[in-house]
């Protein structure tokens, strides 16, 4: 059996994805409706080296790379990815926003337990919409709700330790 959750001995049973909230910017209130965020990935450059009178090959730690996350939600009201999404272009003029606080923000996703209780939060750092999209196909016959999506750029993320997993009655 693997070593118990430092935070909560009792728990051994991982936890579930469905259960998360998403923060843009320094808001309090999440982002309404994400119903699918890509996972958190990052790799490294292996930069391979050869030192004298050694056979072996040596490996190196080079470049990090973040790899972009994607959220979806149902097309609302709420305007969030569209405001964002605009935030890198002038619409009349077709060229990059001169503000870069409203082009980069930090985004907090929050995954939470079965009792809606926040578990594990991580902060992306530096982030900007790369791809918007406002509306899928549209299509009478489907028999679908409709869905807009963000591709996100980061810089990096790290998970938050000061967060830790209430005990659990």
């Amino acid at each position: 059996m693997g070593k118990p959750f430092t935070t909560n001995i009792d728990r051994f049973d991982p936890y579930k994805t469905y259960r998360f909230l998403v923060y843009f910017g320094k808001s309090t209130t999440p982002v309404a409706a994400v119903s699918k965020v890509s996972a958190l990935k990052r790799s490294s450059d292996v930069i391979e080296y050869k030192e004298g009178g050694n056979a072996v090959i040596l490996k190196g730690l080079g470049r990090t790379k973040y790899e972009p996350i994607t959220m979806e939600r149902g097309v609302t009201f709420d305007s969030d990815f569209e405001d964002w999404a605009n935030a890198s272009q002038v619409l009349k003029q077709g060229s990059a926003s001169t503000s870069l606080a409203a082009l980069r923000k930090e985004l907090g996703i929050v995954l939470l337990n079965e009792e809606a209780q926040p578990v594990h939060r991580y902060v992306v750092h530096r982030c900007w919409v790369s791809e918007f999209q406002a509306l899928p196909d549209l299509d009478a016959g489907a028999n679908a709700i409709a869905i807009e999506h963000i591709k996100v750029e980061n810089e990096g993320w790290e998970r938050d330790i000061t967060l830790t997993e209430p005990k659990e009655q």
